[in-house]
């Protein structure tokens, strides 16, 4: 179908009379005395010529701006030429296709992680519902029950280090999209493994690994992208999709267990995995190499390796990292013991809270199901609050360090507070109680915007390989803690004894080596330190 343009075009104070001795084509109007008035109609009979139309104007334009000399260069428009221009404007309206065609780059990029961490929890917490039918079906006790579940942060730990490594010298962009597919594929094993116990274990390590090295690779992307005013938001809404997926495993699970049986949980995580990971490579054309952003003048040659061509580079720059400059730092020291105090109250209270709510509150299953929602879903709140604070305090000029002690302060004496509440005897109605909890819970997300930012404001170049220590020791608590909360449980038939006090203990003296040591001035970590 033809497009008709109808344009006029009014010529200045120029004489452009033409005489013939035919005709005389000059226009006299008492109403357009010194201007003339033409009508010009163009018919586009399809989009490439209209896009020659448009090319031509281009060129029209560049000949009547060059000199006399380079008039004699030929001026030609190829179609190859014409398939690369960038004209927004198809069959007369504008294309806004994609949706985030406009969204800046590195808002993409976080966008797309964050959604990687709602994947990531949601096969994180899938097992803690899927256990109970599952030991129905097998006949497991308690004890190999338990085994199962934490053989995940076997996995989890021994990647950490590793995955900081890896993100370091081929990029967190490609650690991240190999960490996902891992953790998905092996996801999806569990249904036939099941019945195998040394298989399902490997495959629960195997998830372990891929969502080990997912962390630090999120922090080589921030370090590298992010500017340091936007980096307490950027970090919370990374890291926050962690809430958010746990949020979604929990209300999910339960239906698709009840109406598919247990195995469509890890079928249908997983395929969600494998999807992500294969839209991200189907975008990442479109999306930048974050090396040269505002955030950081790292240069972004390590983006670019091969995997198979590395392998000699990647054992040089092990030699190269400043271990003993990491550990000479006091800074170092407090996030690592930071990191380790905050994962003891978490992971305890993730494993053991919903059994602290059926047996001590005499809530039912059901209700216990639902109240373990509550914590992560108030801490997706608090999380955006966080950040919107921290972020506004430094913009106002107030000095980094401090801004991360507060954050981080709030995040340790609030779930202290907390169970310090629900560990006295005050006759709380059991409602109240959760309240409480979830409250603590919840406010202890602060420490995405303390903790967590002070790997890239301390150092953007070995940010992932700080956050893969601190995170190596702070998986120890997935493995010792949630055991020893059992073992203590036993001896003690105390809750406040054995699930409350260990973490209360460790918030205070977290708190105490933050507050005298945490650091957020930029370190050069150099090796002649």
């Amino acid at each position: 179908m033809a497009n008709l343009t109808f344009s006029t075009r009014r010529s200045s104070c120029f004489n452009t009379n033409f005489q013939t001795p035919i005709f005389n084509s000059t226009l006299q109007s008492p109403y357009f005395s010194s201007a003339k008035t033409h009508l010009k109609f163009r018919f586009f009979y399809g989009i490439k010529e209209r896009k020659i139309a448009l090319a031509k104007k281009r060129v029209s334009f560049t000949a009547s701006h060059l000199r006399v000399d380079e008039l004699d260069r030929p001026l030609s428009v190829t179609e190859d030429q014409l398939e690369h221009e960038n004209i927004d404007e198809e069959k007369g309206f504008d294309s806004q296709w994609p949706p985030w065609k406009n969204i800046p780059q590195r808002y993409r990029l976080v966008g797309v992680t964050s959604l990687a961490f709602v994947i990531c929890n949601m096969d994180k917490v899938n097992l803690s519902v899927a256990i109970i039918p599952m030991s129905h079906q097998f006949g497991w006790n308690s004890s190999v029950a338990g085994l199962v579940q934490s053989s995940f942060f076997w996995g989890y730990a021994l990647s950490q280090l590793p995955g900081g490594w890896l993100a370091k010298v081929f990029g967190g962009r490609q650690v991240l999209a190999v960490g996902v597919l891992a953790w998905s594929l092996a996801t999806t094993l569990v249904p036939a493994l099941a019945g195998f116990m040394p298989g399902l274990v490997l495959s629960r390590i195997l998830v372990g690994i891929g969502e080990g090295v997912s962390p630090s690779a999120a922090t080589d992307l921030i370090a590298r992208s992010i500017p340091l005013e936007e980096r307490s938001r950027a970090v919370a809404f990374v890291f926050g999709g962690l809430s958010v997926g746990s949020v979604a495993g929990l209300l999910l699970a339960a239906p698709l267990i009840q109406n598919f049986g247990w195995e469509s949980v890890f079928y249908l995580f997983g395929i969600l995995g494998v999807g992500w990971y294969l839209g991200f490579q189907f975008t990442e054309e479109g999306l930048p190499t974050f090396a040269g952003s505002t955030a950081s003048s790292l240069e972004s040659a390590s983006r670019n390796k091969s995997w198979f061509t590395s392998l000699s580079e990647f054992r040089s720059s092990l030699k190269d990292v400043p271990w003993r400059a990491f550990f000479q730092s006091k800074a170092v020291w407090a996030m690592v013991y930071a990191h380790f105090c905050g994962s003891w109250g978490h992971y305890t209270c993730l494993s053991w809270l919903p059994t602290y709510f059926s047996e001590e509150l005499a809530l039912n299953l059901t209700e216990a199901a639902w109240v373990s929602v509550l914590p992560p879903l108030a801490s997706i709140l608090v999380t955006n609050l966080a950040a919107q604070l921290a972020d506004n305090l430094i913009a106002r000029g107030v000095e980094t360090t401090t801004v991360r002690k507060i954050c981080q302060t709030i995040a340790f004496l609030s779930p202290a507070f907390c169970m310090t509440l629900s560990s006295i005897d005050l006759g709380l109605p059991p409602w109240e109680v959760v309240g409480i909890l979830t409250a603590g819970l919840a406010l202890s997300s602060f420490a995405l915007s303390g903790l967590y930012c002070t790997h890239q404001d301390i150092s953007p170049e070995y940010a992932s390989i700080l956050l893969g220590i601190t995170n190596t020791v702070g998986a120890v608590p997935g493995i010792v803690g949630v055991a020893l909360t059992g073992s203590l449980l036993d001896s003690t038939h105390s809750w406040s004894m054995s699930l409350f006090a260990p973490s209360i203990f460790f918030y205070l003296t977290g708190t105490i080596v933050w507050l005298a040591f945490a650091s957020s001035k930029p370190q050069s970590f150099s090796k002649s330190d």
